[in-house]
This record gives structure tokens, C-alpha cells and sequence, in this order.
């Protein structure tokens, strides 16, 4: 919408690294490509890491601590034809993980009537090994000789226990903060790089890319022992897998130079479509696989595989990305679609009911926003956590009733710069027992807090918040790349700013500035609150798409003739040919030709 921020828009040149800039300029970058650079990395990172990510610069898996403790275990596993659970999270990271884990595991020759499967439902369970999954997997019979977990358990020292006390042997992969009493002692190992006493020197990987690393350190073990063929293929064809997992957990892709070339090569691999799960993604979500990118992933397919999880049970997930044919992962896509379409609507009443509450609370000087919804989906709280970040430009948390009256369950999403997680680990020292679970990272948490507790939560919340940012503004901000020449609004140009990706967390897509006459205007989806437009600058006409411009059934907020002030960003249209398509983050009517001071 025109001024849609409650408190206006905060538009700012993106700060560079003058060192950077130059270094990028001296081989050759323009110098928008070059500030693109120089404004998302420091020359602490080489400029090769970002350029050129190569696999080959990933560190070794020896690195992890615990790794040759994990690695032996699963070993003898293998080798002696035991029992294996794999245990995983119900979102992308959890899924592609469970995934790189199990055809891993199919590869050294271990029978699938072997392995068990088990994916927490996000309403019955919760997150992680919780008690009610834990309470399920020693129902069953025969149980697991060992149990390996992926995307969740360095916080789950009670449940790890249990299992223990069963004859069960835990092996944790992880990549979310460890508790502040260290790793779960009753684990037979904890890999995760986020462990203090880890030396892995990249921390920002995704789940799905410690269990990668944990497996192809197993399959080294197997070779060196003999147990497998030394000519068993290496797991790199599971990088697309470890891709998709990774754009979807929105770790970095700026500072991480291991994300950036696993997301790099995955895309490869997936747009080869060697894959049914990727054959049908290309045919169901765009017709050209050059199309498949990290923003395709992240914004169209991952939302596809957490739907299941976040109103009913992801296992379909898990089964569309191991399809073995067209037809079962045709069928699998289309349920997860369906799941979706769900999931949306559910999203649209819940973002209704909290905007008006978070707004409120933003114009009363609210800092970290907290909404409760007291009929609210416990399944969709991320999503709107994230909607109302976007429109207030606060930390934001949306809670719902838990499965005890007593309890609410909730998301919490941050911005550029503030840790959500330490935000709750310096609460949770403040008010101990006011949080009765939580976890997650810099960016998003989750977490279980009292009604009793609620307010109390929210004050010290609210203190924390003030003391540890004092100088972040109220404002959303965009960092803003620069002013483009009509004559970069080209195909040419996008694929020259294209091959600066992945584009993600840490490293964004790039946004720019620029006045522009409005030729055309259409409201356009199914409620009308998009906006087509043709837009003019010095006789270059260009098509741009302006999502949620406007309230339902409302007029557009612009019209042929006027000049329009757009933040926007770039991408190449493929459904006519190729042509430049602008998508308009932000807009405000102006002069002719006069970009706002």
C-alpha cells in the first residue's frame, strides 16, 4: 500500500565495504554489482566465497565434535543390521534432513524394513524429542537399537534420558543453540556446531547439512573398515536435498561460504530434475527450470512441505521428496498444494485478528510486539509472527492456546540485527519457570510460556529489549542498493546480478530505487488486492507486480499518469519469452521524476 508502515518508511543507502567495493571493481564488476557486494559482506569473507562458493572449501566433517563417536556408532548399526530410528523435525530443514539421512542410509545397503521413522506432529507433540513423540516410539515394536535425530534434540536431555533407559542409544544432530547446561548428557553423542567446545568453524549451517556431513563421515568409516565397496557413491547428489533445507531454514547465505555452495550446487542439481519430487516442482510451480532458485524454494516449495506439518502430519512431506515416480510424487505435490491452500486461508483470518492487536500495541511504544490469539492455529503462528514483522518492523511473537488451559504455545520472528534467542535465554534468567520451553536461533523461536506468566514475560521482554537495542528505531527500514539506469532495466543485467546468488538471509536480494510514470494499473488475484502495473522511465516500458497494495475490492491506490516512487526489486519473467519484471516492495506517489531526499 502507499505509506503502508504505521510509521512510515525508513529508506537508506545500504552501508558497503569500501574494500570490498574496490576489490570487486577491480575485476571488473560495474559498480552497482559492485555495491551489491560491498554492502552484504565484509573483507573478512573472500570475495571468492561469494563469487565462486566452491564445495571444496567446506571444512571437513572431522571438525565436529563428537562427529567420530556418531560416525562409529552408526557404523556398527550398519554393519550389524540393527534397528535405526530416525527422528526428525516436521518442517523443510527436518524433512530434507530425514531424507539425506534415510537414502544415506539405503546407499551403505541397510534395509528400509530397518529403519523407522519418526516426525514429530507439531500439534501433538511439539517441537523436537518431545514427551508425547518419546511416549509413542516406546509403544512400538520392535523398538530402535538406535535413534538418530536431525534438526532437533540439543535441548531435550529428559526425553534423550528416557530413551536411554530403554536400550535405546541417541545420536543427536543439530544445529540449534544448546541448552545453557551444554549438550544432553545422556546422548551417546551431540553433533552440532553450535556446541561451545566445537571447533567446526563455520555455525551457521542448516540442519540438513550437519546430517550430511554426519553421513558422509560415516560412509568414509564404512570404506576404511571395509564394509561397504570403496567405489559406493559419494553423497553430493544429495546436495539438492541439503539446498532446499537450507534456503528454507533462512540461515545465512552471506557470512556461511559452506551455505552458499551447497545452496549453488543443489540448484544445479535440482534444475538437472533427476528427481521426480523436482520434475513435478518445475511442471506445478514454473515451466522452466532456469526458474528454480533460492527465492522459488524458499517462497513456493518449502511453504508447500510445512503446510502438512503445520495442520496435520508431515510425513507426506517426507515421502514427496523421496518419490520414486512421477505419479507418487505428482500425487504427493498435489496433497501438500491442497494442505497449503489451507494453510493460507487459516493464515488470512489469524493476520486479521493480529495486525489491529500488534498496531496497537506498536503506537504504545511496544518494542518486542506480543499478541495472543485466543483462536488462533498453533500451526500457523510463524507465518503471521512474520507478517506482522514486516508490517509493524518490530520482533514480533504470536501465542495460542497450548494442549494445557494453562499454557499458550507461540513463534517469535526478529529483524536485521536483534537475537531472538537471546532475548528469551535473558528473560528466561530473569523470570525462571516463566518459559517452560523454547528454542530455536537468532531469527525465530519458539516457546511455551503460562498464562500466569504472560505479563511478567512481556515486562521483562520489553526491559531486555530496551537495554540491549537502545538505538533501533521504531521504523521498518529498506537498505536500498542504489538508483538503476533505465538502460540496466534489462534481461542482460538481471543475469549479471542473478550470478551474485543464492540471495537469502544474509545475504538479501537486492532492492532499488527509481521513479517511474504509471502507464497501466489492474487490480488483480483472486480478491483483488494485487496490482499489475506498466510502468514508464525515459521511454522503457517495464511490467511490475505490487503485492497487497490494496484493501479487498478497494481502487488502486494509483492511475495512468501519475509518478510513482517504487522500492523495488528485480527478476526475469519467463511465461512471455524473457522480460524484466519488477516487483514493487513499496510505493508513493510523486512528482515527475524526483526521487524522495
Amino acid at each position: 500500500m502507499i505509506c503502508s508502515f504505521c510509521d512510515g518508511v525508513v529508506r537508506e543507502s545500504r552501508p558497503i565495504d569500501a574494500s570490498v567495493f574496490a576489490e570487486a571493481r577491480s575485476r571488473g564488476l560495474d559498480s552497482v554489482i559492485a555495491r551489491i557486494v560491498a554492502g552484504r559482506i565484509t573483507s573478512d569473507t573472500p570475495l571468492d566465497a561469494v563469487l565462486d562458493p566452491q564445495l571444496q572449501h567446506i571444512a571437513p566433517p572431522s571438525l565436529l565434535t563428537d562427529i567420530d563417536r556418531a560416525a562409529d556408532r552408526l557404523q556398527y548399526a550398519v554393519v550389524q543390521e540393527e534397528r535405526i530410528g530416525v527422528l526428525t523435525d516436521y518442517d523443510a530443514d527436518g524433512l530434507t534432513s530425514h531424507a539425506v539421512i534415510t537414502e544415506s542410509l539405503l546407499r551403505f545397503g541397510v534395509s528400509m524394513q530397518k529403519v523407522t521413522h519418526w516426525i514429530g506432529h507439531r500439534l501433538e507433540d511439539g517441537y523436537g524429542i518431545s514427551e508425547t513423540l518419546v511416549d509413542r516410539l516406546l509403544e512400538s515394536t520392535p523398538l530402535p537399537q538406535l535413534l538418530i535425530s536431525a534438526d532437533c534434540g540439543s535441548s531435550d536431555e529428559s526425553q534423550i534420558a528416557r530413551l536411554k533407559a530403554s536400550g535405546i542409544d541417541v545420536i543427536v544432530t543439530d544445529h540449534h543453540q544448546v541448552s545453557v547446561h551444554g549438550p544432553p548428557p545422556s546422548a551417546y553423542a551431540v553433533v552440532n556446531p553450535n556446541r561451545v567446545d566445537c571447533n567446526y568453524p563455520d555455525k551457521a549451517i542448516a540442519g540438513c547439512m550437519v546430517s550430511w556431513l554426519v553421513m558422509s563421515h560415516v560412509r568414509k568409516g564404512l570404506i576404511d573398515q571395509q564394509s561397504i565397496a570403496t567405489d559406493t557413491p559419494k553423497l553430493g547428489d544429495l546436495l539438492d536435498y541439503v539446498a532446499l533445507g537450507t534456503v528454507a531454514d533462512c540461515v545465512s547465505l552471506g557470512s556461511s561460504e559452506t551455505n552458499r555452495a551447497v545452496v549453488k550446487a543443489g540448484l544445479l542439481l535440482i534444475r538437472k530434475q533427476q528427481r521426480p519430487c523436482w520434475q513435478v516442482a518445475v511442471s506445478q510451480l514454473t515451466k522452466v527450470s532456469r526458474d528454480i532458485n533460492a527465492e522459488l524454494l524458499a517462497f513456493q516449495l518449502a511453504p508447500r512441505l510445512n503446510a502438512r506439518g503445520r495442520i496435520g502430519h508431515s510425513l507426506r512431506g517426507y515421502e514427496y521428496l523421496v518419490a520414486q515416480s512421477l505419479a507418487e510424487a505428482t500425487n504427493a505435490f498435489l496433497d501438500l498444494d491442497a494442505d497449503n491452500k489451507t494453510r493460507r486461508t487459516i493464515e488470512k483470518e489469524m493476520i486479521e485478528k493480529a495486525k489491529p492487536l500488534a498496531h496497537r500495541q506498536h503506537l504504545h511504544g511496544g518494542l518486542v510486539l506480543c499478541v495472543v490469539l485466543e483462536n488462533g492455529h498453533p500451526g500457523v503462528q510463524g507465518i503471521v509472527a512474520s507478517r506482522l514483522v514486516e508490517t509493524e518492523g518490530r520482533p514480533s511473537i504470536v501465542l495460542t492456546p497450548g494442549n494445557e488451559p494453562t499454557m499458550l504455545t507461540g513463534s517469535m520472528r526478529s529483524v536485521p540485527g536483534v537475537d531472538a534467542k537471546a532475548l528469551l535465554d535473558a528473560v528466561n534468567a530473569r523470570l525462571p519457570g516463566a518459559l517452560s520451553r523454547y528454542g530455536g536461533h537468532t531469527g525465530a523461536c519458539g516457546l511455551t510460556v503460562s498464562r500466569d506468566a504472560l505479563a511478567g514475560f512481556s515486562r521483562q521482554l520489553q526491559e531486555i529489549y530496551r537495554m540491549t537495542y537502545p538505538d533501533t528505531g521504531p521504523k521498518p527500514r529498506f537498505l536500498i542498493d542504489g538508483e538503476l539506469l533505465p538502460e540496466q532495466l534489462s534481461v542482460a543485467w538481471i543475469e549479471q546480478m542473478e550470478a551474485l546468488g543464492p540471495f537469502g538471509r544474509g545475504f538479501d536480494q537486492p532492492i532499488f530505487v527509481g521513479v517511474f510514470q504509471v502507464i497501466a494499473a489492474r487490480p488483480v488475484g483472486q480478491e483483488k488486492t494485487h496490482l499489475s502495473l506498466s510502468l514508464l522511465v525515459e521511454g522503457r516500458q517495464v511490467r511490475a507486480i505490487w503485492f497487497s497494495a490494496l484493501e479487498p475490492h478497494q481502487p488502486a491506490p494509483v492511475s495512468s499518469g501519475d509518478w510513482i516512487e517504487c522500492i523495488y526489486s528485480l527478476s526475469i519473467n519467463t511465461f512471455r519469452g524473457q522480460e524484466v519484471s519488477l516487483t514493487v516492495r513499496h510505493g508513493e506517489l510523486k512528482q515527475e521524476g524526483k526521487i524522495h531526499a
